[in-house]
């Protein structure tokens, strides 16, 4: 449909102007709701070719279009320098017939793009082991695991794989406060998750951490230097040299603790509905990175301080002198994720891109590591991108996972599964469901919630999460959409009861189409441009906004037109077939963001 406008409004340019201009360079825009029309031309920019003012270049076009293209447009209307262009009816009912494949609808043409030969890996998550999940991963997870769908859907293979930070300074502080205070606990014992048995222990770090400064600062000493003389920092210091010795004790409870941690991580992934195909872990593509800052520092690239440590200069280029490894020998983040990218490579020759969903916080540092990989030569660093991401904030302010005011994820989503469960009784949306059917719809609900609430909003942007406003089923919420869907489910059952087929149309019987079905069609047929501009910007928030408009467009075309008491059993097949094809792109949109839909509430 719009094809055949844009090589109608090329057509016009030969005629009327003797100019050529191919279908391809012509946009064509959503018309405003405002004003009359489907699809807008903006004319301002072809006034050079017209010689005329941006107004009476449009009212030439759109006359041109009314008598030449008359089965695709019907008429127009033109503001200033917008050409809005209404499409004849016939075109609208061919259009529904072109993408509505009978009973069948998931199999819908428009659902169905290109293999694009690409392969991309996406890195999302990327958790630590000395501590739980929390509300910022739930925004990484969420995020990265929907970019991965949209890109899959816009052709593309995609890998989806995380690297766990499993060594490192950090790491060590919560093994060496389980064994000074731990008495042996294990989750078992304590009766809780391990991930947040070992986040336990790094609370516990900090706070005898701070205890120590105290005290060494009251015994005269600056605290710079009491930060690094506290007895508890240099165990932790000492164990991580021993763990990169690969002492046997402490590497069997580094292996004990973390174990524990994975646990807890599986469990708390498939809570969420994510999930990886490949895992890397931080112990392991550090030795790699190691291995090629030396070479860097053999070739040049890089050099030694007087103290043995290693570092690249980046003032060149704008940045500043960067640490790639210690003066004793130990390695930072940068020497890992040098490695990482170096191993995901060798993992995937034929990759196309690697992209790193991190929070925006982390820009410097990934500015840095693809300089850094450009210097040692490797052309596919031009392919490397930053998905940055704004923090998530809570009304009651922001998170320290070191002082424990973190909110864990599993606590989120149980509450949200909580709330979602008092909403939906107040509602009674839940007669007829057996006590593990509610609980069911519950979990959907309350995970739909948050999932939504935290993709409809720009990546780029810094958010605040409103729980209370994120379980309404009303206004822009992942509820609200959830309920659409079962509604119509509601529609399509009746109709299978009532042996209304929507597989034998006659679509040279449907005429006079209400305003809300021309509508509800032309936002359908947008799915393919829209998963193309979610997958071009790495925005779930296009897809959100998106299937919200599906949603709110299908409400006001229920509220609008009659289906079962229509009296003509063609419309009445029309309409249903309609509701199918809306329930059916709500369900594929929500997926591309992660969350199950209900068949019934």
């Amino acid at each position: 449909m719009e094809l055949k406008i844009k090589e109608g409004i090329s057509a016009a340019f030969a005629a009327l102007y003797n100019h050529t201009i191919s279908a391809e360079e012509i946009a064509l825009q959503p018309t405003r709701k405002d004003f009359a029309g489907t699809y807008t031309l903006v004319t301002f920019p072809f006034g050079r070719i017209s010689k005329l003012n941006p107004e009476q270049t449009g009212q030439a076009i759109g006359e041109y279009l009314k008598e030449n293209v008359s089965n695709v447009v019907a008429d127009y209307n033109v503001v200033k320098g917008f050409l809005n262009l209404e499409l004849s009816e016939g075109s609208q009912v061919d259009l529904f017939a072109k993408i509505f494949d009978g009973a069948n609808v998931a199999a819908s043409p428009v659902f169905n793009i290109e293999d694009k030969n690409r392969t991309v890996v996406v890195e999302y998550s990327s958790p630590n082991t000395n501590k739980p999940l929390h509300l910022g991963h739930l925004r990484n997870n969420f995020l990265g695991n929907s970019v991965s769908r949209i890109l899959k859907a816009n052709g593309n293979k995609v890998v989806k794989v995380q690297i766990i930070n499993d060594r490192g300074i950090h790491i060590c502080k919560s093994m060496v406060a389980w064994l000074k205070f731990g008495e042996g606990e294990t989750p078992e014992t304590a009766g809780i998750k391990g991930d947040h048995l070992v986040g336990k222990y790094y609370v516990a770090f900090d706070k005898a951490y701070k205890e120590e400064i105290a005290t060494l600062v009251a015994d005269g000493i600056e605290k710079e230097a009491a930060e690094k003389q506290a007895p508890i920092f240099v165990e932790a210091q000492e164990m991580l040299l021993k763990w990169e010795a690969k002492d046997p004790e402490v590497y069997a409870l580094w292996e004990k603790m973390n174990g524990w941690v994975y646990a807890g991580f599986e469990d708390t992934y498939q809570r969420m509905g994510v999930d990886f195909d490949q895992l890397y872990y931080e112990s392991e593509t550090y030795l790699i990175g190691r291995d090629r800052v030396m070479e860097g520092l053999e070739k040049g690239v890089f050099y030694s301080k007087e103290d043995g440590s290693i570092w690249v200069d980046l003032t060149d280029e704008g940045l500043d002198q960067k640490l790639l490894l210690r003066s004793d020998g130990t390695s930072v983040y940068m020497t890992q994720d040098i490695g990482t990218a170096i191993m995901r490579y060798e993992d995937y020759p034929e990759l196309s891109q690697l992209i790193y969903t991190v929070g925006n916080e982390q820009e410097y540092h990934f500015k840095v590591l693809f300089l850094i990989l450009k210097k040692l030569g490797y052309k596919w660093a031009e392919a490397c991108y930053h998905l940055s991401y704004g923090m998530v904030d809570l009304p009651s302010g922001k998170m320290k996972s070191r002082e424990g005011t973190v909110v864990d994820a599993d606590d989120l989503i149980q509450q949200m599964a909580d709330t979602a469960k008092s909403r939906t009784e107040e509602l009674g949306k839940i007669e007829g469901f057996t006590e593990d059917q509610a609980g069911k719809l519950y979990e959907t609900l309350g995970l739909g919630a948050i999932k939504y609430f935290l993709l409809k909003v720009d990546p780029k942007k810094r958010m605040l999460f409103n729980p209370e406003e994120s379980i309404e089923f009303q206004g822009n919420t992942g509820p609200f959409i959830q309920y659409t869907y079962a509604r119509i489910s509601a529609i399509v059952r009746k109709a299978v009861q009532l042996d209304i087929d929507i597989a034998a149309i006659d679509y040279s019987q449907i005429t006079d189409l209400h305003d809300t079905e021309k509508d509800l069609i032309y936002a359908i047929s947008q799915y393919s441009e829209k998963v193309a501009l979610a997958a071009n910007d790495y925005s779930p928030a296009v897809i959100a906004q998106y299937v919200y408009d599906i949603a709110k467009e299908y409400n006001r075309f229920y509220a609008e037109v009659s289906i079962f008491s229509e009296g003509d059993l063609e419309k009445r097949k029309f309409r249903v077939g309609l509701s199918a094809l809306a329930a059916e792109t709500i369900k594929v949109n929500m997926n591309l963001l992660g969350i199950n839909v209900p068949n019934r509430m």
